[in-house]
């Protein structure tokens, strides 16, 4: 057996760049939604759920809500991949929904912004170094794959239906839908939704897109024209689920899902999400019920880094979901200024927060430190001392804010600030008050170029219609926004990546036509055009096979924090690696499972059986080895790495495979030990399969918790001292630590503070009476509830004076109570009492 490396010094790893951490000035932030997802006890259609058994549930639901005085709004019913509704209710009576006979769960709804977007009119509109990172090229080109006669829906923003890329006749309005090329959808919201400020839908047959993300996100897909997508000829269903900007809801998404279920679509891209969330969330469930019923569904894992461990989103999260992490692209096109003496181009990030750069004129450059200062106009620059110049500024010290400020008051008309790393820039320099004169990033190579300019003979700036295509010094390797895993079940998420970060695609004809964005929006569509490729080159694939046979053939990349060091990005971020398409469609064996989610550490050492399955003509023998990717730390909000990882011995070194036959063999996986100082952390690797004959080599990504999971604190304490007791006036809480009365009209109602430093698989809100300490009945039970999203964050949960024991419902007379607060921890054992946190309030009483 392969041992844990007894020199591995469990000292942190640092990145060259610091990983961001989620933002916590120690504000409590409310994270009550108002809307919830009511599970109802039948399962639904999809899974052979009676149809006349739901209505009759549904029916059930509605006459106890009205007889119990449940003033609420049904936002959806669901039947085929959910069994319940989305309500809007208000705080004092939520308990009461949760409570009402045939309520299996309640969710909360999330409320899911649109990502933002910027369009780059300068680029060359081109997704060819995407394309090359994935294979897709060569499966387009080599193979003569493209996607003919699948159909994919895109949930999203919608779809430029007069884009010719996508068939359209360039005319706004003018192309008819459904057209030969998006062949099917709905618009659930309108133009005017905003779930934040105008949460009316106002639906309409029409899916177009009057925000571009939906448009770039297809384009990726499938467009064919200036651009060619992944699959250049599939059939698109457009299932618009955003207005023209703000946020839309997971109710809304399921309701879309259940469309594109209608539809008969084979590959679902979803390139939204809830994050924090449990695979039981309602859109992952009903993600995984499609799968079952035999559609492809990929979903990005997020653009939540900065939200920590264990934040990857539903529907991604879902046991039978693609869940897609991003990577950066190879190539970037930027605009550009040119330099004299001899017009060399120099790429650039825009500043958010200063005006634009101008598109013409020509400017002499100033610097106003060296390449080595540390605090480059971090002081008030000499009065004059740029007056008509362009200041060259260099990154550290203090904010961006205050080195443009300080040139601008130097009397600069521009300010160039690059990088004190490898690699580019994209500055903000927004403030009170504002910058006024143009800034830009740049990189640390293009920063040390202009200088030497300056100091040597001077240079000057024009701007200009100006672009360039150039490497990325970060391309391959994870984005920075990036979602981080585990599922909170302790299921390997994400499951694989791809390109996300600086990709260039479609967008609507009236917001320019074509558009640089980035995010794990645009890397789950490059999956979801590999499924189509995948399933037109083996037209009989299973739905739930799928993923497997891409995970097999992906390709690990190396830490983003510093690859130097050679060492792998953490499972539990990458997944499985880079996709690669070619590889995964000619390769003849294939290799299950795909992944191994280990658990957490106290079941000891696993024992997983590895099948391998040859659909070629000729034998095959594969040698068989692991590596381990880098470990985190147990902090949730503020990660640590180290080089640690499990030990894997197999029961043989090599395997042969016969041709059209199969072979199976033992790895076992002894997890990092307790004690080792990584208890509570996440570790993972590869299992590897080198094949004697040149074909691709084969990957397994596991991962595995260390220690007991059960170790792991969900009401941790915070600054503002949570649990509480609460009154609600107006908008705001108040905490009542001495006990409170209540007279129960209106919000004065005993409210209840919570936060959630990790997801919980029960709640529960018991009554006892606070003189007899005998038991007055529960008030709420639930399971699967999402962490909070910060280290601060709170949900509030109201109780009406109502409980419920065995069958009976009513209230509590007048009189002192406490609640007893109980969190099942994830993945406890409900009748183990060491898996439940509690908290008994202060004295509740009730004077109606």
């Amino acid at each position: 057996m392969a041992a844990i490396a007894s020199d591995v010094a469990l000292t942190p790893l640092e990145p060259e760049t610091p990983y961001p951490v989620a933002d916590n000035d120690g504000t409590p932030v409310d994270e009550t939604p108002g809307r919830w997802f009511v599970e109802l006890s039948s399962a639904p259609l999809s899974d052979r759920g009676s149809a006349a058994m739901l209505a009759n549930e549904k029916q059930t639901f509605r006459n106890a809500a009205r007889g119990a005085g449940v003033k609420y709004i049904e936002n959806y019913a669901y039947d085929s991949l959910f069994n319940g509704f989305s309500v809007t209710v208000s705080r004092a009576q939520l308990s009461t929904i949760a409570r009402l006979p045939g309520v299996k769960a309640i969710y909360p709804v999330d409320t899911i912004p649109m990502p933002q977007s910027v369009p780059d009119p300068t680029s060359s509109p081109e997704l060819y170094t995407a394309l090359q990172m994935t294979g897709a090229d060569v499966a387009q080109n080599s193979l003569g794959l493209d996607g003919t006669g699948i159909r994919v829906a895109v949930m999203d923003t919608g779809i430029d239906i007069d884009h010719p890329a996508f068939g359209g006749g360039g005319v706004n309005g003018g192309t008819a839908f459904p057209s030969a090329r998006i062949v099917a959808g709905w618009d659930f919201v309108g133009d005017a939704f905003d779930q934040g400020t105008n949460p009316v839908p106002v639906p309409d047959a029409r899916p177009d897109d009057c925000a571009g993300h939906g448009t770039h996100v297809a384009g990726i897909i499938g467009a064919n024209g200036q651009v060619k997508g992944v699959a250049p000829k599939v059939s698109f269903g457009a299932y618009r689920v955003f207005g023209c900007a703000g946020s839309t809801s997971s109710d809304i998404m399921l309701a879309a899902m259940e469309r594109a279920q209608a539809d008969r679509m084979q590959v679902l891209n979803m390139s939204i999400g809830a994050a924090l969330q449990w695979p039981q969330y309602p859109t992952a469930q009903a993600a995984t019920r499609l799968v079952n019923q035999g559609m492809i569904v990929v979903a990005s894992a997020g653009n939540d880094a900065a939200l920590g461990l264990y934040g990857s989103s539903a529907p991604s999260v879902g046991e039978k979901v693609i869940s897609v992490a991003s990577f950066d692209n190879i190539g970037i096109a930027q605009p550009a200024f040119a330099i004299s003496p001899d017009a060399m181009k120099i790429g650039y990030n825009a500043a958010t927060g200063a005006p634009a750069p101008p598109s013409s004129g020509t400017t002499p450059i100033a610097r106003t430190g060296t390449t080595s200062s540390t605090a480059d106009a971090c002081a008030a620059l000499p009065a004059g001392s740029l007056t008509g110049k362009i200041a060259l500024i260099r990154r550290g010290t203090c904010s961006f804010y205050i080195k443009a400020k300080n040139a601008e008051a130097a009397g600069a008309a521009g300010v160039l600030l690059y990088n004190n790393v490898a690699g580019g820039l994209n500055p903000t320099v927004a403030g009170t008050p504002s910058v006024n004169i143009p800034t830009v990033g740049i990189s640390q190579a293009d920063g040390a170029t202009i200088d030497g300019r300056v100091v040597g003979s001077g240079t000057s700036l024009t701007w200009g219609p100006f672009h360039v295509s150039q490497p990325n010094p970060t391309g391959g390797l994870i984005s920075s926004f990036s979602s981080w895993g585990l599922s909170p079940d302790l299921t390997l998420k994400p499951d694989i990546g791809a390109p996300g970060g600086s990709i260039y695609s479609t967008y609507p004809l009236e917001l320019g036509g074509y558009a640089s964005l980035s995010g794990t929006s645009m890397s789950s569509p490059h999956v979801a055009g590999a499924a189509a490729l995948l399933l037109q080159a083996l037209p009989h694939t299973p739905s739930q096979a799928v993923r497997s046979i891409l995970q097999n053939t992906a390709q690990p990349a190396l830490w983003s924090g510093n690859p130097g060091l050679g060492f792998l990005e953490p499972t539990h971020r990458q997944g499985a690696g880079m996709l690669h398409i070619d590889r995964a469609i000619v390769n003849a064996t294939r290799l299950d499972p795909g992944k191994i989610s280990l658990g957490e550490g106290q079941a000891g050492p696993q024992t997983r059986t590895l099948t391998f399955t040859n659909g070629g003509s000729t034998p095959v023998t594969y040698t068989l080895s692991s590596v381990n990717s880098l470990a985190t730390g147990p902090n949730t909000f503020s990660l640590s790495f180290y080089n640690a990882g499990g030990g894997v011995a197999f029961s043989a070194p090599s395997v042969v495979v016969p041709a059209h036959g199969s072979a199976t063999v033992n790895a076992t996986i002894t997890p990092f030990p307790t004690g080792g100082g990584l208890d509570g952390g996440i570790y993972g690797g590869y299992l590897v399969a080198t094949p004697n004959d040149g074909s691709n080599t084969l990957r397994i990504p596991f991962s595995g918790y260390v220690g007991d999971y059960q170790a792991r604190q969900v009401l941790v304490p915070t600054a503002n001292g949570f649990p509480w007791l609460a009154k609600f006036n107006g908008s705001s809480y108040f905490n009542q630590p001495s006990g409170a009365s209540y007279t129960m009209i209106g919000n004065d109602i005993p409210f209840f503070l919570i936060h959630f430093d990790h997801q919980a698989a029960g709640v529960r809100m018991d009554v006892r009476n606070a003189d007899t300490n005998r038991s007055a009945g529960k008030f709420l039970q639930t399971d699967y509830f999402g962490r909070n999203s910060s280290a601060t964050g709170f949900f509030a949960f109201s109780w009406d004076g109502n409980t419920t024991q065995g069958r009976t419902t009513g209230p509590v007379p007048n009189g002192r109570y406490t609640v007893l607060l109980q969190v099942l921890k994830a993945n406890g054992d409900p009748n183990n009492p060491a898996h439940w946190e509690t908290w008994a309030s202060p004295v509740v009483t009730i004077a109606r």
